[in-house]
């Protein structure tokens, strides 16, 4: 298998910042990721969901990418989500390369459910069409199986599968399964905790061998992301649990209010702390009031126990 781009550290998923008109504001994008990347992350995963790539045209979509490439300047890696219908996916992908990308993290495809072999066949789809290393998203309506994770993990380019479907019983099969096949590239496979808030879970997917985890928190407060990251890491478990207990419980509680508020709730926060991004395109919804209120006090509580 040819050398892949291998990721460490915590992994910062930027918001894609809209102006007064609607439009994205490529400037506020642009203060976003200085301040992210100059925090530290391992790679930078830009118009994936944290950034709102279910409403980006490709047009928007090629511009959110190239100014993450330019931002980053070589320091990270720059990965840039696809997804949704193949004709799509596969326009999705040239913006990707065409505007520097070093890799793609694939979604599932819009609403349809198939079984795995339909998945496979989808992610073959994509990676003959890209040049691009690929990370494959596996949540909602796609799910593999462990025979259909090692055809994916097989395929030239595919370098990772990102987990948000919570199932660590399967998932560990996966990850035994995929390490101990040379086609694969075995240990060089990367895995990684994509679940909403991925702190919340990170101790258990740990246990099964799955470091990585993609940080909404980061967008809005790396100072809490990377202390909790460094507790992990070197297990500091007073620290991993006070945050979990005093800021990141709270978090998914209000998370879990209102759908689509994995996502409102992370840029509403980036407003909270001095930058204005806007609101979020529909179906989300902003946050209310109160609930507002709310973050704003987990925040400061968040600080304080860091």
């Amino acid at each position: 298998m040819d050398e892949v781009l291998v990721l460490q550290g915590i992994l910062f998923f930027p918001v894609t910042p809209f102006g007064a008109d609607g439009s994205v504001d490529v400037a506020k994008l642009s203060d976003h990721l200085k301040t992210g990347i100059e925090a530290g992350p391992g790679g930078v995963f830009v118009a994936c969901g944290t950034g709102e790539f279910h409403a980006l045209g490709v047009e928007e979509y090629a511009e959110v990418v190239r100014t993450a490439v330019r931002m980053a300047d070589g320091r990270v890696p720059v990965f840039a989500g696809a997804g949704g219908a193949l004709p799509l996916v596969r326009q999705y992908a040239r913006a990707a390369e065409e505007s520097g990308a070093d890799g793609l993290l694939l979604m599932p495809p819009y609403l349809v459910a198939g079984p795995p072999a339909g998945l496979v066949a989808y992610v073959r789809e994509v990676v003959s069409a890209t040049s691009l290393d690929v990370i494959v998203y596996q949540r909602a309506n796609a799910r593999l199986d462990v025979t259909s994770a090692l055809e994916v993990a097989r395929m030239p380019r595919v370098v990772g599968l990102k987990d948000g479907t919570g199932d660590l019983d399967l998932l560990s099969r996966i990850v035994t399964a995929v390490r101990a096949d040379p086609a694969t590239g075995g240990p060089a496979f990367q895995f990684f905790n994509g679940m909403p808030t991925a702190e919340g879970t990170q101790l258990a997917y740990r246990g099964i061998g799955v470091d990585l985890y993609s940080s909404a928190v980061f967008c809005f407060a790396p100072e809490i992301a990377l202390a909790f990251h460094r507790a992990v890491t070197t297990g500091d478990a007073d620290t991993v649990q006070r945050l979990l207990a005093g800021f990141y419980h709270p978090l998914i509680a209000l998370r879990e209010r209102v759908p689509g508020y994995s996502v409102s709730l992370v840029k509403a926060a980036v407003r909270l702390r001095g930058l204005d991004v806007g609101g979020v395109r529909p179906p989300l919804v902003d946050p209310a009031p109160e609930d507002l209120a709310e973050l704003e006090r987990i925040i400061a509580r968040g600080e304080d126990l860091r």
